[in-house]
């Protein structure tokens, strides 16, 4: 069975934990600082599995070592957004995390592909590929999958239409100048400009824009982890099923999209590997134009980095 580490055991880890455990993918570990946590977690977790009727192996460490030969390492380690701080204010301090965590998992799993969650969520993409001398297709950032699914719930709530019915595609930053592509999403093939006034869709993408500040500011105390960890799952299935499966991701530009030098959520292809191949979308003025102001606060962002 595939091996999956988990640097980070809070809310985040512990549900990817959780929702992968389920898919019955990987044998699973919990990598965490605070003593105890991670194993009290994992055993609980293993506790589970005779009550779902799945054999995975679950194992919580302090330390490194046991997450020897994984094949994916899953990064959600750092300090949460608190009520009112930007992404930024986190930036320099979740480097330092992701950068240790990046050098510490190599050492064990050379071959490895990441997936980071860790926020500011391009920035922190950086800092793993650079610090671990990466080849772009082994750094992958989840953020475009959760951004999308907050889009397709919304739509869903003011439609009363099945999420599966529903196609979003949030491309740019992960933060508020992301980019929703509205008129490449649609309903059950029509057009969600077509289905949806435009005020309401204007409501729907401001809301997604502002989806994870919603939440942060609802909890008091830390952020998001359901959703969020729900992606992480997708996309670990996809890479190690070698699925082909394409989704909206946080990838390394090397000219897609007139883009270069910087992590951006696009559609990505995703299968053995990690990165397959990034899908280009024909995009017109206006959408070009965000996805520009959006790459632009990327860069800011990635240039504070102290590497």
């Amino acid at each position: 069975m595939p091996k999956i580490s988990i640097v980070g055991a809070g809310m985040t880890g512990a549900t990817t934990a959780h929702w992968l455990a389920e898919r019955e993918l990987a044998e699973l570990v919990l990598v965490d600082v605070v003593e105890g946590m991670p194993q009290g977690k994992a055993l609980d977790l293993l506790e589970a599995m005779p009550v779902i009727g799945k054999d995975v192996k679950v194992i919580g460490t302090n330390d490194y070592k046991p997450t020897e030969g994984s094949d994916l390492v899953v990064i959600t380690a750092g300090l949460p957004r608190k009520p009112g701080m930007s992404r930024d204010d986190l930036l320099n301090t979740n480097a330092d995390i992701v950068k240790k965590a990046t050098e510490e998992t190599l050492k064990h799993s050379p071959n490895a592909i990441y997936i980071i969650l860790t926020n500011p969520l391009d920035s922190m993409c950086y800092v793993a590929m650079k610090v671990g001398g990466l080849p772009r297709e082994r750094v992958i950032g989840q953020a475009g999958i959760l951004d999308s699914a907050r889009m397709r719930a919304f739509v869903a709530m003011e439609l009363g239409i099945s999420v599966e019915n529903i196609d979003c595609y949030v491309l740019g930053g992960h933060g508020d100048s992301m980019v929703p592509l509205t008129r490449h999403s649609n309903v059950a093939g029509v057009p969600l400009n077509e289905m949806l006034a435009a005020d309401k869709l204007a409501a729907i993408v401001d809301r997604t824009r502002k989806g994870g500040g919603e939440i942060v500011a609802l909890l008091k105390q830390g952020s998001a982890f359901y959703a969020p960890s729900a992606a992480i799952a997708q996309m670990s299935e996809a890479i190690l099923k070698d699925k082909n499966l394409v989704v909206p991701c946080a990838i390394y530009m090397q000219g897609e999209y007139g883009l270069k030098d910087i992590f951006f959520g696009v559609p990505a292809q995703l299968g053995k590997g990690g990165l397959k191949k990034v899908i280009e979308y024909k995009l017109n003025a206006e959408e070009q134009k965000m996805l520009e102001s959006s790459a632009a606060e990327v860069r800011e962002t990635t240039a504070a980095l102290k590497l």
